[in-house]
């Protein structure tokens, strides 16, 4: 029993240090700017193991030195509460969760119809077709997805959302949400290697962050759930129709 109790209070001494490793990091972060991301390091490895190269673009601006229209169209996309909730949109959760009980539940409806097709296929030979999967909507917030990125990875458990979750509330207790806001849109990934405003500005644009216009920060911020896929079309019709809804909801979002 004893070593059980000391094997307990030495894992939680642990996570206590850190804890305070994360809060001692962020602190740090209202005066100096992270040189890179969890999320960066783990893509700029892939690179250099897939392609044996790693191309990564990445440099910091300040927020004054960024679009305005970047900052509302982002906002506008991606977390429509920023400047209102503490970090989580418990709302936004709650919906995701539902959607994606429901999303479930008809994946698994077409598995099991598949299924049923697959065997009478296996009795006619005929190659049987891959059970459909769920697709996972998220309810994060913009302090998440920078609490993730910053320090996370990308794997799905309780664990880790539980981790997020604190890290999340650290940010918010500890930066302001300007400050939040600026360290999210210069770490942000806008494509294979491209990370942050000023690199996707020049990538897709070719001009500064500062001198992005409201349509193209719309377009940029269409692209963040899923970049590398939009990077490949970034003119799509998809991507300039859901831009032009994004353009027209900035005008009423607020800035912190």
């Amino acid at each position: 029993m004893k070593s059980l109790a000391r094997l307990g209070l030495l894992l939680l001494m642990g996570v206590l240090a850190l804890q305070i490793y994360f809060a001692g990091r962020i602190a740090l972060m209202a005066w100096l700017p992270p040189e890179s991301t969890s999320f960066e390091r783990s893509e700029a490895w892939r690179l250099a193991v897939e392609k044996h190269e790693i191309a990564w673009s990445q440099q910091w601006v300040d927020g004054e030195a960024m679009s305005r229209q970047l900052k509302r169209a982002v906002i506008a996309s991606e977390d429509a509460g920023f400047v209102e909730h503490g970090g989580v949109d418990w709302d936004a959760l709650e919906k995701a969760w539902e959607k994606n009980q429901r999303a479930q539940t008809l994946a698994e409806q077409r598995a099991a119809q598949q299924s049923a097709k697959a065997n009478n296929a296996a009795k006619t030979k005929a190659a049987p077709k891959p059970a459909p999967q769920a697709k996972i909507v998220g309810g994060s917030t913009i302090t998440q997805q920078l609490a993730k990125n910053l320090f996370l990875s990308g794997e799905r458990n309780l664990l880790r959302k539980g981790q997020e979750f604190l890290i999340t509330f650290m940010l918010e207790a500890l930066l302001s949400k300007d400050r939040i806001l600026t360290i999210y849109l210069n770490h942000v990934e806008w494509g294979e290697g491209v990370f942050g405003a000023q690199a996707a500005a020049r990538h897709y644009f070719r001009v500064d962050a500062r001198q992005l216009s409201s349509s193209q920060a719309a377009r940029l911020a269409v692209m963040l759930p899923a970049p590398k896929r939009f990077e490949k079309r970034p003119a799509s019709g998809y991507v300039l129709s859901r831009a032009a809804t994004i353009e027209a909801r900035m005008p009423a979002v607020e800035l912190p």
